[in-house]
């Protein structure tokens, strides 16, 4: 139970929870004595007055009338105990359960982009739903039960022992080997719901690629392959599955043998007990079994206890994994730092740790408060890391990056990102409305305020097309949108926002250039007094900037002003004739 000491915090936290239901637990065990004492001293009185025909029948039937009644109110009051229990227990499990699937979400945010490249989408949802689910099932229902078998055992068994040592010790005898038993199979349910686990994640894994990618396998016709894909998956959980219900299924004949044996242990050790006089009342060989009887669910929930134990300790060690990993990205100044937006590259490199290319080498630039930056260069010069690093989605491991002259490793990193609009290369939205989606970036946005950004990134028109209007339900991942429409989405998501800085990555390459030319007008009056960089591969998305820089593996091989980088021989002016040559045959 390594794994799950982890768990030990939450119940320090919830420990009054905790406490009350053990202390509840062992007082409806102290009221379960009574019913079998109650009906052994009625079995007495009724084989006294057979033997004993002085004592009036009236006075015994007046008793057994007594020991009914309290043997209903005690079985009642133990009822609601139990009642009580189970609400304070259960119910702090689900607490548990809440407070562990909100840790893990925060570090699902916090974990940097690397950890995402690494793992996959269904085996991280398949962690904090299936595995978080039988984690809980520990911390409530196998505590619980745990509890009150244990409970149940050490109330009964020491009054038993109090009756009679010798007919409790051969009542007890088959239990050593019950012990032996639990261990044996918690070995195996163990081995076997890890793998189960882990084939589960990888089923998820699968689903979740295949309906994010749908179009793609019916457009290469490969829904046969992929059935039999999914059908072989499916078989080997149905394997593993049926290998760990197999080991789950010996407990519950095994606890009836051994229960059975126990009730044949008591009424013979019993009797000959009572024929030798070594004990006095034959009220207390049903007495014993009354109480075998009562242990019969405790020890029968071992089995239980232990399969489910041994399944949240497997689905805790795979929770834990990513819990104890650090982010690579730290907040490092927990004070507010404001940011104005001027931005300087000094000497920076930058390798990806995944796949070892180096992306930026020794690159060096400055944009003031105000300016305009435009980045231009072939694939994987190295544009959008430039963005990620501004944004902090990555640390440099060369040289420094300042905002506002300050480290921007030193700077408040929820500050950091709160004063950048950014329009990703690969425009994402969510599976909400429109309106939501471009609210996005500015929660309490009013509808004025949502149809003017929409106006200005040229999608308006497009979106009062559309039945619902603003109110439209979007597909995952906005497919219910064209390419071109999902790029001036994303883009009035971050006009919205009005932050100090404006990073877009080539996030113009799905429109024609006539509503290109008209998103970038309107977006010359919107950024005059912010920090602007725009990565594209056209001239004309640059050709306004302040500034304009041309990366080539990873290096600066050209900056200066449009009219300055025309003039000089090189890729800009290659750029610039070849795609003003495209435009004129248009």
């Amino acid at each position: 139970m390594k794994e799950l000491q982890y768990l030990n915090k939450y119940f320090a936290k919830y420990k009054f929870q905790f406490l009350l239901g053990i202390f509840i637990t062992i007082v409806a065990q102290i009221f379960s004595l009574f019913t079998p004492e109650l009906i052994k001293d009625s079995i007495n009185s009724v084989l006294s007055t057979a033997q004993d025909g002085s004592i009036h029948p009236e006075k015994v039937k007046g008793m057994l009338t007594n020991n009914l009644l309290l043997i209903l109110a005690t079985t009642l009051i133990g009822g609601i105990l139990t009642f009580f229990m189970r609400q304070t227990l259960i119910v702090m499990s689900r607490h548990v359960e809440f407070d562990l699937k909100n840790e893990v979400f925060r570090q699902y945010e916090n974990l940097s982009p690397s950890f995402y490249k690494k793992n996959r989408t269904g085996d991280l949802m398949n962690r904090i739903s299936e595995d978080v689910g039988r984690v809980r099932q520990y911390v409530g229902p196998a505590i619980m039960y745990a509890l009150n078998t244990v409970i149940s055992f050490a109330v009964i068994t020491t009054h038993m022992f109090t009756i009679s040592p010798k007919l409790t010790f051969y009542t007890l005898l088959p239990l050593p080997i019950l012990a032996y038993s639990i261990f044996w199979i918690s070995q195996q349910i163990n081995k076997r719901s890890t793998l189960y686990q882990q084939n589960l994640s990888k089923l998820s894994s699968f689903t979740q690629e295949m309906f994010s990618g749908i179009r793609i396998v019916k457009a290469y016709s490969l829904e046969k392959q992929k059935q039999d894909d999914f059908t072989e998956l499916s078989r080997d959980s149905v394997a593993k599955n049926l290998s760990l219900a197999k080991v789950n299924a010996l407990f519950g004949p095994f606890m009836i043998l051994l229960i059975g044996i126990s009730n044949l242990v008591v009424i013979y050790v019993g009797g000959m007990m009572y024929i030798n006089g070594n004990i006095a009342e034959i009220g207390i060989i049903a007495q014993f079994v009354i109480y075998i009887n009562r242990l019969t669910w405790p020890v029968a929930s071992l089995g239980w206890i232990s399969s489910m134990v041994q399944e949240a300790e497997a689905s805790q060690k795979r929770i834990n994994e990513f819990l104890k990993i650090q982010p690579d990205i730290q907040n490092n100044n927990p004070t507010h730092t404001p940011v104005l937006g001027q931005i300087a590259f000094n000497n920076v490199t930058f390798t990806y740790e995944d796949t070892n290319i180096t992306a930026l080498k020794n690159v060096s630039f400055t944009v003031n408060k105000g300016e305009t930056l435009a980045i231009l260069g072939r694939t994987g010069s190295g544009k959008s890391t430039i963005l990620s690093l501004i944004s902090r989605l990555y640390d440099v491991d060369k040289g420094k990056i300042t905002v506002d002259n300050e480290n921007v490793e030193d700077l408040n990193l929820y500050d950091l990102r709160n004063s950048i609009g950014f329009v990703p290369q690969d425009a994402f939205l969510f599976s909400d409305t429109i309106s939501n989606n471009i609210k996005f970036g500015k929660e309490e946005a009013s509808h004025d305020e949502i149809v003017a950004v929409a106006q200005k990134s040229m999608v308006h028109n497009n979106i009062i097309g559309f039945n619902k209007q603003y109110e439209t339900i979007l597909g995952e991942r906005g497919i219910t949108l064209s390419g071109g429409q999902k790029q001036r989405v994303s883009i009035a998501r971050a006009m919205i926002k009005d932050a100090p800085i404006l990073l877009l990555d080539d996030c113009l390459s799905a429109v024609d250039t006539e509503t290109e030319e008209a998103i970038l007008n309107n977006l010359l009056e919107f950024c005059k007094d912010k920090t602007t960089i725009i990565v594209s591969h056209r001239v004309s998305s640059a050709k306004n900037a302040d500034k304009i820089i041309i990366l080539e593996d990873g290096e600066i091989l050209q900056q200066g002003t449009h009219n300055q980088l025309i003039n000089q021989q090189g890729y800009y002016k290659e750029l610039y004739l070849k795609q003003l040559s495209e435009k004129e045959l248009q």
